[in-house]
């Protein structure tokens, strides 16, 4: 096979292997389909590999019988050298092929699940299959099916239903759905996160994925109108770190960060502990978005002063904050200041100065007005110092040099 000549015409420009089934391209360039589909799936700023031109992620691959036939016989013509043959390609399947099996799912239970399989399959095969299930109405079949598991109580197909939702994007006109449908689909994908079952993890993560998509473009009239059981359940999320993945965990991370602004779901989310939870996932040094987000939630709760008693009264909330400043990003130093301003302003009694001191806050807010950081920030660690100044003196432990330098 090395000593074999292969036409040039017959090799895919991004894997430089024979084409299985050629395709091509709306710029007139010919692929191998795989390749080219996976080239448009995983590129940022998508474009012809060969001619630069763009070339969007649905556009049309036309199908290069010509060239594949040729190909096919050449390799026959040169199977005693080593050459194997290229088989025929399967026919591709299409979106009516998928609006078939979206009617089996109101069929017998054994006839659903054999679709749902189906569908789960070939949403992972590649993205033409996903654009095709878009196409065909499939996000809004799964979430219909879902909220049904929900009514009728039964966990019977919802892995393969969440799976499928998880790797295909809900399109915003089925995300946009009345009042009603979407309030039964996050009162069925809270359910979803606190059923028990043998793939939780993986079925817990795809419903945070698909309920962070659903939250983001509800209404505000129906994220006023949430109910303790969606806090708790999000919360019992965080706790249970073994039982979802970590992009499972920041999907509930952003869930709640998208809640936070009404005054009403911020009460409920420190009454189901959220605080706590929040301040011990973060003692677990987790990644920096995950740090960003729980930063984020927690200047949202220390707004309200029930947050901010609850923030107060774990040992580690001021100590953590304090330490993530100047340690993860700019977005984290913002979020940290931040809290620790909310908490100077409103919540700073002598034991608290005293934490603020013990746990190393006052020399982080000193270094900070030292650093690059933004004069926004700088301006709010300055006015924490000033605020306390007097105070803070009193103390042995104080570098009333390093603390005067910067508050006269």
């Amino acid at each position: 096979m090395d000593d074999i000549e292969v036409p040039k015409y017959f090799v895919c420009p991004i894997s430089l292997q024979i084409m299985k089934d050629p395709v091509t391209a709306i710029t007139g360039i010919t692929y191998d389909r795989e390749s080219i589909e996976q080239w448009l799936l995983k590129g940022k700023n998508t474009s012809c590999p060969v001619t630069q031109q763009p070339l969007p992620r649905d556009s049309d691959l036309t199908p290069n019988h010509t060239l594949r036939r040729l190909i096919q016989a050449w390799c026959t013509e040169n199977a005693s050298l080593g050459v194997d043959r290229i088989p025929t390609p399967k026919p591709s399947v299409d979106k009516f092929h998928f609006r078939k099996l979206i009617k089996e799912l109101d069929k017998h239970p054994d006839s659903k699940m054999e679709a749902l399989r189906e569908l789960d399959l070939l949403a992972a095969k590649n993205e033409r299959n996903r654009k095709y299930m878009v196409e065909a109405g499939v996000p809004k079949a799964m979430l219909s099916f879902i909220v049904n598991c929900f009514k009728e109580d039964c966990v019977n197909g919802l892995e393969e239903a969440l799976s499928v939702l998880s790797l295909i994007r809900i399109p915003s006109a089925e995300a946009n759905l009345s009042l009603n449908e979407k309030d039964e689909i996050i009162k069925s994908l809270i359910w979803v996160l606190g059923c028990e079952s043998k793939t939780q993890v993986t079925v817990k993560s795809h419903a945070a994925l698909v309920l962070k998509t659903i939250i983001e473009t509800a209404s505000s009239i129906l994220l006023e109108r949430l109910e303790p059981q969606f806090f708790e359940t999000a919360v019992g999320v965080l706790t249970q770190r073994s039982r979802v993945t970590q992009q499972g965990m920041n999907a509930a991370l952003h869930v709640l960060l998208d809640v936070c602004p009404w005054g009403r779901n911020r009460l409920m989310m420190v009454e189901s502990g959220a605080v706590s939870a929040l301040i011990e996932l973060e003692l677990g040094s987790p990644e920096r978005r995950t740090t960003e987000l729980i930063l984020g939630i927690l200047f949202h709760l220390c707004s309200c002063a029930d947050g901010r008693a609850e923030f107060l009264s774990h040992k580690g909330g001021v100590a953590v904050v304090t330490k993530r400043i100047m340690r993860v990003s700019p977005t984290a130093d913002d979020r940290a200041v931040l809290i620790l301003s909310l908490i100077s302003k409103f919540s700073a009694t002598n034991l608290v100065l005293h934490e603020m001191l013990e746990v190393g806050t006052v020399t982080k807010l000193c270094m900070l007005l030292q650093g690059d950081g933004a004069t926004y920030l700088k301006d709010k660690a300055m006015e924490i110092l000033r605020s306390h100044s007097d105070e803070w003196q009193k103390f042995r432990c104080i570098n009333i040099t390093l603390l005067t330098r910067y508050i006269k």
